[in-house]
């Protein structure tokens, strides 16, 4: 249940697939609302001391995943706070809940093909890699996006706001944002 103005909420959620916008819109944002921004996968390799690839080839998405929720929950007792997700972070369902417990969540959308042509590129994105490490073909890499988006969709759509992400035009989502945002986050 999304705060009511009443009792509005000192910390947003954007969460989305890979290259919706989550860490470029995030910063912006917070600046926007007088909030801090955490890029949660940053501060998971912070804390780990290496980078998530890394974290995934040598200990494997379970122990990345566990590390994730455990970060989460630390970031979570901030206030006055945005915090990019990464893409698979609400496929837990308790990572769902702790989000849902202490603010308010948005959905940065983006279609398909969009997804393809930001990610098609990247090489910093272990589930969207050949299991050798390198980059998957675009008929492969959008196999791929449309499984886990029809894992991780049905909690992204349980969103307090969702914008479309599409036109690349962050600016204007920001702008749409805050004004969304504006009666549910303290100010």
């Amino acid at each position: 249940m999304p705060p009511s103005p009443r009792h509005p909420a000192l910390r947003v959620y954007l969460a989305g697939f890979s290259g919706s916008g989550k860490s470029t819109v995030g910063p912006v944002l917070a600046n926007a609302l007088g909030f801090e921004f955490v890029d949660l996968d940053d501060e998971i390799e912070r804390i780990a001391g290496v980078p998530i690839a890394r974290l995934f080839r040598e200990r494997g998405e379970q122990a990345f995943r566990s590390l994730e929720r455990d970060t989460l929950r630390e970031v979570s007792r901030r206030e006055r706070i945005v915090v990019a997700l990464g893409g698979g972070a609400l496929a837990d369902p308790s990572a769902l809940a702790i989000v849902r417990e202490g603010g308010v969540l948005v959905y940065l959308r983006a279609p398909l093909h969009e997804i393809i042509r930001r990610m098609s590129r990247k090489e910093d994105r272990p589930l969207l890699l050949a299991p050798d490490g390198r980059r998957l073909s675009e008929n492969l890499l959008r196999q791929r996006v449309s499984e886990l988006l029809k894992i991780r969709e049905p909690a992204y759509l349980t969103a307090d706001v969702t914008v479309d992400t599409s036109e690349g035009d962050f600016g204007k989502v920001v702008d749409h944002l805050t004004r969304a945002l504006s009666p549910l986050v303290a100010r």
